[in-house]
């Protein structure tokens, strides 16, 4: 087989030897070069905006957390947080869990978080605040927004919008990693989680300073084991549609598909809230939330399942055309498109002395990158540097089947010389 070379992707893909079995050793072809050299321009560019973004939302941050303390006081305030660390642990959990495919970056993630806590909490207290100044001032003084409006109508919409904000940032600034529904489900219910924290010490605060801890006690299990995932579940629906969106070349439709899904978020928050006022006492609220709330989450959990599959296909899919041109081998697709694929190989790589380990986790990483690298390409995204990516994954790829090499050669010299021993 001749040297590999960057031909255009979208007609074929770069051609290269496949080893005989996973991640087995195999002669280093010649690195691909792509078509330009690779620059460092773009990547820079999203660390300093995302640094000055996290640098910013921190001061958001702080001033929301001065609002809590001057309203619930300091005591409370960090009662409440920690209690609010509960269910902000398990979501952080689910969403990691989620996110295992095809992790994002640690940056954007941070700066999912920081919206939701503080820019999209902040953004529905100014509002809130507004509107019943102007409520005030058009009345004389002498009404409020009714409890009602603000519940139903105003709470979903400024705060789904507000969080829809911070995943559109996402998106602009992380376009790379923004490759379809389940990287939007993940930025979406991250931005989700940030808010739910900030509002559950909030609501926390109200009740201890009410009820004391009997009232903290309530509020906790109806928000914090009842219902942890109820933002999660609203706003997950506008990453989750705009992650589709991404993949349409008819921007039009694109963004009917995100309006699309905004209202849905809108409409369950709607649901979520109104509910409270369709039912009459404890009984009727349980009654409910087991005959409507739950069946909705179960949907959603099998919803997630099935775009963790679509991830898994996709991988497969991509991975196979570079294995047709002698990058993998079919094993190695099998291994690298599969859950139990990828545990069993992390398995075998931890019987490697070092860098095997370390190679097989970058070797799936790589792998799994370069499938979404060439997604791009093929959905007419090429724009956004998917070309260069391909060629700077493929030499990746590259360095981490020569440290594999390297492991495996040490682990054979350790069994030879034991063996003659």
């Amino acid at each position: 087989m001749s040297a590999p070379g960057v031909f255009d992707p979208v007609q074929t893909v770069v051609a290269g030897p496949a080893p005989s079995a996973p991640a087995a050793a195999v002669a280093a072809p010649a690195l691909p070069v792509p078509a330009a050299a690779p620059a460092r321009g773009p990547a820079t560019s999203s660390i300093v905006l995302a640094t000055v973004g996290l640098i910013v939302l921190g001061f958001v941050f702080l001033a929301v957390l001065a609002y809590l303390v001057l309203g619930l006081g300091p005591v409370a305030t960090v009662i409440c947080a920690v209690v609010a660390l509960v269910p902000l642990a398990v979501v952080i959990t689910a969403i990691t869990l989620i996110d295992r495919w095809e992790p994002e970056p640690r940056p954007a993630l941070w700066f999912a978080f920081l919206w939701g806590a503080a820019a999209s909490v902040a953004i529905a207290l100014i509002v809130d605040v507004g509107v019943q100044v102007l409520v005030y001032a058009a009345s004389d003084g002498m009404a409020t927004t009714s409890e009602l409006w603000s519940s139903v109508i105003q709470a979903p919409v400024v705060e789904e919008g507000a969080k829809a904000a911070g995943v559109l940032i996402l998106l602009l600034f992380f376009r790379k990693q923004f490759d379809g529904p389940v990287d939007g489900l993940v930025y979406g219910a991250t931005v989700a989680a940030g808010f739910a924290f900030t509002e559950n010490i909030l609501y926390f605060g109200q009740a201890l300073l009410e009820s004391g801890g009997i009232g903290l006690g309530f509020t906790f299990v109806l928000r914090g084991i009842m219902s942890p995932f109820a933002h999660v579940m609203f706003t997950a629906c506008t990453g989750v549609a705009l992650g589709f969106a991404v993949r349409r070349k008819n921007w039009a439709a694109g963004v009917g598909i995100f309006v699309l899904g905004l209202l849905l978020a809108i409409g369950l928050h709607a649901l979520w809230n109104g509910s409270t006022f369709l039912v009459e006492g404890l009984d009727g609220f349980f009654l409910l939330y087991f005959v409507v709330q739950v069946p909705l989450f179960a949907l959603a959990i099998v919803f997630v399942v099935l775009l963790r599959k679509s991830e898994a296909k996709l991988t497969r899919a991509r991975l196979g055309e570079y294995a047709a041109a002698g990058w993998f081998s079919e094993p190695e697709v099998e291994m690298l498109s599969t859950g139990a694929g990828r545990r069993q190989a992390a398995r075998w790589a931890r019987t490697l002395p070092p860098p095997g380990p370390t190679a097989m986790r970058a070797f799936t990483r790589t792998a799994t990158r370069l499938a979404f690298a060439r997604q791009r390409i093929l959905t007419g995204r090429s724009a956004i540097g998917a070309r260069r990516d391909e060629g700077q994954l493929l030499e990746a790829l590259l360095a981490e089947r020569s440290a594999l090499d390297t492991a495996i050669a040490a682990a054979a010299a350790a069994r030879a010389s034991g063996s003659r021993l």
